[in-house]
């Protein structure tokens, strides 16, 4: 019997997966503003040595930062973030920042706060000798010299983790990356929308690559973080079900049945009831579909616990009460905003969603599997079906550049640096790659002065 540990206090216990269910039914919205939800991490290092900042002098960071208009998140006695009214900023396992701004329709105003943000982010840290970069991976140091932040869901995440895969502490430390999130109408239309994503998510994370150089060198992958999720727990990472990749096979009931199985690392319980101060609980060998028959040791599940467990599940594309594309490395200044304007482009229009379904229509789910297990080292150079990967990142990005033309907000123009280098048949790794030895002689400041953000 676990001991000290807070009981239920929750009237409303979940009792059946109907209620698993109804959570993403909760999400629907009319979709007629198509708002995009951004979370954007960035990489923080020290100015001398370019090695990763500790946590300690990030939280200085974070505390000068706070005079901007924003509230400390704390756990335990560690500052472990920042709120306001327009998002949050929070810090990863490794101590990235992740900003994640509430949703907008209007992708010129998410650009104007992150290209502020930059800008401030950048004067403070400063300060402080850190430096932000844009790019996938730490590029000097590795996770055996990062330390985790103080947070229990990352203590036991650090501990459950590598007991199933290879390289978790490699994800959960050294990298950071983009993720856009979008609203869906319906259950179809959410089906719809979920498919279309996971079709394109291994071509778009290839084209994203942006992390071939970790601890000082080249490396043999042109996305390095992309190749940390394919071996960071099959159980919770990867492209879902194949089911999904036909919009009419899969449905919410289909996802929940998924997630049932997933097993679980942790939940929460209030400890603090005057400051909503939360303490994890480790649960050991045990799926929620477990826990919602039987409880654990006297807890038993909550809405809470659900939405908890399926933030710890981490597909490429996932369903919250909205869908959230989460796997791509992060960008230096100029190619931030493809990665929403891309998706944004897709997801919202019927015509470029039906384009892309006849573009990939010779395409099954083990193909897409193998492109997302060939590119994190290929990137957009691999053959599959007689295609040129390249080729079809081309017409693809194109179908986007094109719907958001008919959108007629002017917010193409956010697509274009993007599509130029896509259109080159290149990715932004393919760049740095070139320059790694012909112009920067493999001198890492060249790589830091190229990827930094300010």
């Amino acid at each position: 019997m676990l001991k000290h540990i807070p009981t239920n206090k929750e009237e409303n216990l979940l009792t059946g997966k109907t209620q698993l269910v109804e959570f993403f039914y909760s999400g629907f919205k009319d979709c007629k503003e198509k708002k995009t939800g951004l979370e954007f991490e960035k990489l923080p290092v020290l100015k001398e040595s370019f090695k990763s900042a500790p946590y300690v002098d990030v939280v200085k960071f974070l505390n000068e930062y706070r005079k901007e208009n924003w509230q400390s998140i704390v756990e335990n006695n560690s500052i472990l973030g920042l709120k306001n009214q327009e998002g949050t900023i929070t810090l990863e396992p490794g101590s990235q920042t992740e900003l994640s701004l509430e949703p907008s329709e209007n992708l010129f105003n998410i650009k104007q706060y992150i290209d502020i943000y930059n800008t401030k982010t950048a004067q403070i840290a400063d300060k402080f000798g850190i430096l932000w970069l844009g790019c996938g991976i730490q590029p000097v140091s590795t996770y055996k010299s990062i330390n985790i932040i103080p947070k229990k869901r990352y203590e036991y995440m650090t501990r459950y983790l590598p007991t199933v895969a290879k390289k978790p502490l490699v994800m959960m430390r050294e990298t950071a990356g983009i993720q856009s999130s979008f609203d869906y109408k319906n259950e179809e239309d959410a089906m719809k929308k979920f498919s279309i994503a996971l079709k394109l998510s291994p071509i778009v994370s290839a084209a994203f690559s942006n992390s071939p150089v970790r601890n000082g060198h080249l490396t043999k992958f042109k996305s390095y973080r992309a190749s940390s999720w394919l071996d960071t727990d099959n159980a919770r990472c990867g492209l879902v079900s194949s089911k999904a990749f036909t919009q009419e096979c899969f449905s919410f009931e289909n996802y929940v049945e998924i997630l049932l199985d997933v097993p679980m690392i942790f939940i929460e319980r209030e400890i603090d009831s005057t400051t909503n101060e939360k303490t994890a609980i480790k649960i050991e060998n045990t799926t929620f579909r477990q826990f919602l028959r039987h409880g654990y040791h006297g807890l038993y599940p909550t809405k809470a616990d659900w939405e908890l467990h399926l933030s710890l599940y981490f597909p490429d594309v996932r369903f919250k009460n909205y869908i959230e594309i989460r796997n791509h490395d992060n960008q230096k200044k100029d190619n931030i905003m493809a990665v929403p304007a891309f998706w944004k482009g897709i997801i919202y229009n019927d015509e470029a969603i039906n384009a892309v379904n006849e573009l990939l229509k010779s395409f099954s789910y083990f193909d897409f599997e193998y492109i997302r297990r060939k590119t994190p080292q290929k990137g957009l150079d691999i053959k599959i079906k007689n295609y040129k990967l390249s080729e079809l990142a081309k017409e693809i990005f194109n179908i986007s550049f094109q719907s958001l033309k008919s959108y007629k907000d002017g917010e193409e123009v956010l697509l274009e640096p993007f599509k130029t280098i896509i259109d080159s048949g290149k990715t932004p790794a393919d760049i740095i790659i070139e320059n790694w030895e012909k112009d920067w002689h493999c001198d890492i400041s060249e790589l830091i002065k190229y990827s930094q953000l300010y």
